[in-house]
């Protein structure tokens, strides 16, 4: 395995292009074993306690196309810092250091945050139909979960990513959106 003393980190959501910290390297990269989900119950930014959205986990099962950023061994720890930060809120994600492929063929280990299965904001195992009528619905402090979702479809689409659920997702949420406007 190449980069054993290099420090990566893997993105699979708002990390890929909102990495916010200083790296010297990034590429496409591939996780197997895990796929891109909207499994996370959103009590904050994206639904409330009440009506929860979903936002994206990286969850068991399949394959998923992120980036990968190298960062310089001397901005490990302040890197490991600022993502504790933003990862770990609600602990609803686990840190770990796993295997990816870069798109160049190097295999590294890569820092990744993977959701934690047995916590009350898990929401895996929705099927399309189900996770958009939730986020056709949820709203939080940080504004419509369909928005978020929309977000996400675009930046993976600028980035050359394709993820055939959370584009079905999307699609179902705009179906949904559409039927229930008033007609004029």
């Amino acid at each position: 395995m190449d980069g054993i003393t290099d420090f990566w980190v893997f993105g699979y959501g708002s990390l890929m292009w909102n990495p916010g910290f200083e790296y010297v390297e990034s590429a496409h990269a591939r996780i197997h074993g895990y796929r891109r989900s909207l499994c996370v119950r959103s009590w904050v930014h994206r639904g409330t306690q009440e009506r929860p959205g979903l936002v994206l986990g990286l969850d068991r099962g399949g394959s998923c196309l992120g980036m990968a950023f190298r960062t310089l061994p001397e901005h490990e720890d302040a890197v490991v810092d600022y993502l504790r930060r933003r990862e770990l809120v609600t602990h609803v994600y686990l840190e770990r250091r796993l295997p990816i492929r870069l798109t160049d063929g190097r295999q590294v280990m890569a820092l990744t945050y993977v959701i934690d299965r047995t916590h009350v904001q898990y929401a895996g195992g929705l099927d399309a139909e189900h996770a958009a009528q939730v986020v056709a619905t949820a709203s939080g402090q940080s504004g419509p979960n369909d928005a978020y979702v929309f977000n996400t479809l675009q930046h993976l689409q600028e980035m050359g990513i394709r993820d055939h659920w959370l584009e079905e997702v999307g699609n179902r949420v705009r179906r949904l959106s559409q039927s229930s406007a008033p007609s004029s």
